[in-house]
């Protein structure tokens, strides 16, 4: 059984991601968490009544589309950190900064309290506020939540785990293939029974300056027209039909980049700004290399015309420097270009100690930027762009930043400041989509009237048109008075309620097994049913309901940790109350990470004083700054590290990059993100809104003249309408599935493949959002009996473990009565004359009985012409690791030359193809009298073997 429920994104504007799968035996698992720029919580209800039912959580990328989500649910959903979840080791890095970037530029991430939920703890007499905040996950619970996720490896096949209150997997297996497009991205290869699924959205098989292809032709260096084995001919297909209207650029990739290079010169060639709003972890690494690089071309071009010399590139991010420094340990999961211009430079810049030469600025890695500076504050966004006067109005800016809706992020601030100027110009890199139908985004209102300046171009250019953009500001503001009152009766109820659920007050963070001891988490295990647990929280909504109406205050057990800020006089570790383990021991110890390879080690934590100092000497004379070089190997004491590291935002010589975010597992390298400008690094860090407390949402609005030029290239990455017609009839699914895409582009894939693919083979389904599409696999199961003269002549064979065997025979309709009385007739040989008699005297009275199929040996006459049309069949799976096993011991010499390819002897090879095909070749060389020769020689040694492993069935 299989059925899938999309939960977000399925035949609507929304770009969310959300679907709910549900194999045979009850097992569910659900595919990312994504949600779109409105940030509603109501489109998480669904998923929230699906949590005590999930088994894992598969993540496929690092966009808001598919975890932005995430976060949220991990901090108010109680039992979602108990769920398992898998994704490659990018998708987790690059997602937490993305999240933490997230949270930190805009508060309407954090979602406002429902007002129903409002009303029934607030007094009859109140009016409650509908703005008021969720309580917005920290950085550091962020990077806790991410840590719970478990990395995987392309084409590394998994038995997941799954969580506590889900039902046995049955030897489930998941596999995680390139996806193209973002780093990390995930094609998911579910596996579990008869069921074969391919989950793949948002994928691009297409390779990009960073990212490779898909997978679906073996990937990077494939080069082959069949799709791999492991996703060709899969029960179901779940693919996303976003691009399915669009067509490919002539040109392919090398178009794109002179299109959006050749709008970047024509505006910076008159002293205008160009921003190109992108995302913050998946295509902002695409664009970031394109755009360095160009810079680097035309630096190093022997010709002065170059217009991007005098222009200055800059990439805004308020979690930038991490991702970047990401970027640079997993250049393995880029394309081979990458790993190979990374090799190149390390080979032809090796140095001493970590001295540099006046080659290594040309000689930069992928990922070091030469002409890139980073921003992550708003006071140095504010900074570059100044006040136009000066040297910086005539050499023109180019501004890369977050996010691509325009709606939070630094790009919304700089779209603010620069809209009004003709020479400025935006270009928008992505298909805005409509989240919400009362009110577009900024980047939804910005394409459409760019589309409609296309369609009606009259000679006039798209800068001309004057346009009017409301700008909407969401800031936090303390809670005072009512709406303060009003939500700790609300806060007391949902800690009552979680507390309840969880039998004992343990958190839900705590419980999945980042923090804490082994007590506290079996503690956290209930004894009760499932129905006993919802039982107990109905009656202490109840009982809290009535209560919170009573009490405007919070107590000390309410606040719980808090209650250090909010009382005066009281202190931490106070055991006077405690029993065991947590009366001895008050701290709570952190478990110790581990992967595969054992415990997680941090090289940097075991480095000597004097190691530290000289590479901290070197980011100093990159600076050019060496007045404390003589400071250079005495040890520090830790106090005055840490207060040289506070003091980096008025220092002369800082790196405010190596402490932005205290969360990473590992510290920076010693690359510096390009000549970061002295003025820029000396302004302070942004104020930090998210520990204020208690807030609620104030919005202000403010209408601004849009007079700048409004550019679309599509850097987007997604499939286009090319790819999935080439693609979808090789995979040759059973059941195709389309998701993720509006109605238009849906609908139009859908019809588009009836007609490619064989009409009345597959079946394609285009769900709505909620709706439950059965697509289990198509199976008739029909009981034949077998007859036992029939049985006797079986010839079995084994094959890995498994018998074959071959049956020819007649198909007869026996009557059940007969049946019983033949089967009597074999077992009571006393009375064989009496039952004889008995079966053939009654055939008039068993005539309206039901027939039962059996399958007899064949008459004599028909035996003969069957065994001169059976073909023989080999039945097994032959492995080439094996087979060189079997050589080896044979006596001959076998090693594999590539992939899917032996020599044996130096004289044969056997290659294996991807639809499991044996070729052999041999050059006929004698052999040398070894142990070979007793087989007639290697190639019907080879030949011998290969039949040995496998049953040959003949089919008579």
């Amino acid at each position: 059984m299989f059925t899938i429920t999309p939960l977000q994104g399925a035949l609507s504007d929304s770009a969310a991601s959300q679907s709910l799968l549900e194999l045979d035996g009850g097992i569910k698992l659900l595919v990312d968490v994504g949600w779109d720029e409105s940030f509603d919580a109501a489109q998480l209800k669904e998923l929230e009544k699906q949590v005590p039912t999930l088994s894992f959580i598969l993540l496929t990328h690092a966009t808001t589309n598919h975890i932005a989500a995430f976060a949220h649910c991990c901090k108010h959903f109680p039992l979602f950190t108990r769920i398992p979840v898998y994704a490659t080791a990018p998708v987790i890095a690059l997602g937490r900064t993305l999240i933490q970037d997230l949270y930190t530029s805009t508060p309407l991430a954090a979602t406002t309290i429902p007002s129903s939920s409002l009303s029934e703890v607030s007094y009859t007499n109140q009016q409650s506020s509908s703005d008021l905040l969720l309580q917005a996950p920290t950085s550091e619970e962020i990077a806790t939540y991410f840590s719970l996720i478990h990395p995987l490896k392309y084409s590394q096949q998994h038995q997941p785990l799954s969580s506590p209150f889900s039902p046995p997997l049955n030897g489930l297996t998941i596999t995680a293939y390139n996806s193209g497009r973002t780093l990390g991205g995930t094609i998911w290869h579910i596996q579990h029974g008869l069921e074969s699924i391919v989950y793949a959205v948002d994928w691009n098989q297409g390779r990009e300056n960073v990212y490779a292809g898909a997978a679906w032709l073996g990937g990077v260096g494939g080069g082959s027209t069949e799709i791999i084995e492991q996703l060709r001919k899969p029960t179901a297909l779940v693919c996303s039909s976003r691009g399915g209207e669009k067509s490919s650029i002539a040109g392919g990739r090398n178009k794109r980049d002179e299109q959006l290079l050749s709008k970047v010169k024509t505006c910076v060639a008159r002293g205008g700004t160009v921003l190109i709003p992108i995302d913050s972890s998946a295509r902002v690494l695409e664009l970031a290399y394109l755009m360095d690089h160009a810079w680097r071309a035309e630096a190093d071009a022997a010709t002065g015309e170059g217009q991007l010399k005098a222009a200055k590139l800059y990439l805004a991010g308020r979690n930038i420097h991490s991702t970047m420094k990401h970027a640079r340990s997993m250049l393995e999961w880029m394309d081979d270009s990458i790993v190979r211009e990374f090799e190149a430079v390390a080979d032809g810049s090796k140095k001493v100690n970590g001295t540099t030469d006046a080659k290594s600025g040309k000689e930069a890695g992928p990922f070091d930027f030469r002409f890139l500076k980073l921003l992550d504050r708003k006071g140095q966004v504010d900074k570059v762009l100044g006040d136009g006067s000066g040297e910086s109005s005539l050499a023109g800016r180019v501004i890369l930043a977050s996010d691509t809706t325009l709606e939070w992020g630094f790009s919304k601030e700089v779209l603010k400041r620069i809209a009004q100027d003709p020479k400025n110009m935006v270009i928008i890199t992505e298909y805005p989509t409509l989240a919400s139908e009362a009110r577009s985004s900024l980047a939804r209102s910005l394409w459409t009237w760019w589309k409609e300046g296309q369609e009606h171009v009259n000679g006039n250019t798209n800068g001309e048109a004057k346009h009017q953009l409301e700008f909407t500001d969401a800031k936090r503001q303390a809670l005072e008075g009512n709406d303060l009152a009003i939500y700790q009766q609300w806060l007391a109820q949902q800690r009552q309620l979680q507390t309840t659920l969880q039998s004992g007050g343990a958190s839900a963070l705590e419980a999945s097994g980042d923090v804490g001891d082994e007590a506290s988490e079996s503690e956290s295990e209930s004894e009760d049913s499932d129905d006993e647990q919802q039982g107990r929280a109905l009656n202490a909504a109840t009982t809290m309901g009535q209560a919170s109406r009573k009490k405007a205050a919070l107590t000390d057990e309410d606040l719980g940790i808090n209650v250090l800020l909010k009382k005066k006089g009281v202190y931490d570790f106070d055991i006077r109350n405690k029993k065991g383990r947590d009366r001895m021991f008050p701290h709570p110890l952190r478990r110790k990470r581990a992967d595969d390879y054992g415990e997680v080690i941090r090289p940097e934590d075991f480095l000597r004083a004097e190691e530290r100092d000289v590479g901290d000497a070197q980011d100093m004379a990159q600076t050019g700054r060496d007045e404390d070089q003589e400071r250079l190997g005495k040890k520090r004491k830790w106090d005055s590290a840490a207060i040289s590291a506070k003091g980096q935002g008025s220092g002369p010589s800082k790196r405010p990059h190596l402490s932005r975010n205290v969360s990473d597992d590992f510290e920076m390298a010693t690359v510096v993100d390009g000549p970061v400008e002295d003025e820029l690094d000396g302004i302070p860090d942004d104020p930090d809104e998210t520990t204020i407390g208690p807030s609620k949402l104030v919005f202000t609005k403010e209408t601004i003249a849009v007079n700048l030029e409004i550019e679309f290239i599509d850097l987007s990455g997604i499939h286009d309408k090319r790819s999935l017609h080439m693609l979808i009839p090789l995979i040759q699914p059973r059941k195709l599935i389309l998701i993720g895409g509006n109605e238009s582009e849906t609908l139009t894939l859908a019809s588009d493949c009836q007609k490619l693919l064989a009409e009345g083979s597959v079946n394609i389904y285009t769900p709505k959002v909620g709706a439950i599409i059965d697509a289990s696999v198509d199976t008739n199961a029909w009981v034949v009996k077998l007859a036992p003269s029939l049985v006797k002549q079986f010839k079995w064979q084994n094959v890995r473990g498994l018998s074959v065997a071959t049956i020819t025979g007649q198909m007869l309709a026996i009557q059940k009565q007969l049946a019983a009385a033949a089967k009597l007739h074999d077992e009571d040989a006393a009375n064989k004359r009496l039952k004889t008699e008995e079966s053939t005297d009654q055939p008039a009275v068993v005539d309206d009985a039901p027939a039962e199929p059996t399958l007899d040996t064949l008459p004599t006459n028909m035996a003969s012409a069957t065994r001169s049309v059976a073909q023989p069949l080999h039945v097994g799976d032959l492995r080439l690791a094996d087979l060189r096993k079997v050589m080896q011991q044979s006596g001959h010499t076998a090693e594999f030359r590539g992939e899917g390819t032996l020599l044996v002897d130096g004289s044969v090879v056997v290659r294996k193809t991807t639809a499991g095909r044996i070729d052999l070749e041999s050059i006929c060389l004698p052999t040398d009298g070894g142990p070979a020769t007793r087989y007639g020689g290697t190639f019907h040694a080879i030949k011998k073997t290969i039949y040995e492993s496998l049953a040959v069935v003949a089919g008579a």
